[in-house]
């Protein structure tokens, strides 16, 4: 199996999606070290994926460094849904921030998956092209495929993530789930691929500790978790 990145996506090409898996990363302020740690796996597999970008941090070159990672934004507009205006007072002023950190991004993925008409054409009018907002979970047993928007704007579906998986209590086997037909995109971040989270609660009774990494690698699960599941999925490319 080859991976490839969420802007390599052409819709005019099926060979750009059908015969590739896609490995996303939402980094969600992750301290450095727990960034880095997930980045190392990524490059011993030599692996191509597409970091969703929250915050600055120096480990932004790093990221850029590697020919075969692209970095894509990750606006958080909760706050404003909340009228709390500290990460910007309109929804241009989010997108606005991260694409000063991330000028090259085309692709996006909002926290909490949050979108909207509007929100889409204002990702249109910023110059981002690929959209991954649409989760649609791999126990629906769906074939998915990327489409156009009517914005001009590809739309990426995507099937799998850490935090459902460990929501649900029935789960497919990773090694299967890139066997199937249509679009495979799997979803990741930092912090659940540190602790190895196999439930929620290990990340919510840990919350204290996030950004101390030396102190977090004693709450690591031991068992299977998304850790695991990473190491598997990397272990299924041909690159």
């Amino acid at each position: 199996m080859k991976f490839s990145t969420i802007n390599s996506i052409d819709l005019r090409d099926d060979d750009t999606w059908k015969s590739q898996l896609f490995l996303t990363f939402d980094i969600d302020w992750a301290h450095d070290d727990v960034l880095s740690d997930t980045i190392d796996m990524v490059e011993v597999a030599g692996v191509a994926a597409t970091w969703f970008v929250t915050h600055d941090t120096p480990v932004l070159q790093r990221l850029r460094d590697n020919p075969k990672f692209e970095l894509g934004i990750h606006p958080n507009f909760d706050f404003l849904l909340e009228c709390d205006d500290r990460n910007g007072r309109t929804a241009e002023e989010v997108v606005d921030r991260l694409q000063q950190l991330v000028p090259e991004a085309t692709s996006v993925r909002s926290h909490s998956m949050t979108q909207s008409s509007k929100l889409l054409a204002l990702f249109q009018r910023k110059g981002l092209s690929h959209d991954c907002n649409h989760f649609i979970p791999e126990q629906v047993n769906m074939e998915l495929k990327p489409w156009a928007m009517w914005n001009g704007m590809t739309r990426v579906p995507y099937f799998w993530e850490d935090d459902v998986r460990a929501s649900y209590q029935q789960n497919t086997h990773v090694e299967e789930l890139t066997m199937r037909n249509g679009l495979r995109v799997f979803a990741f971040h930092p912090i659940h691929v540190f602790l190895n989270t196999e439930e929620l609660s290990r990340y919510e009774r840990t919350r204290s500790l996030h950004q101390k990494p030396a102190e977090l690698t004693n709450h690591r699960c031991s068992e299977d978790g998304t850790r695991t599941i990473l190491q598997k999925l990397l272990g299924v490319s041909e690159q």
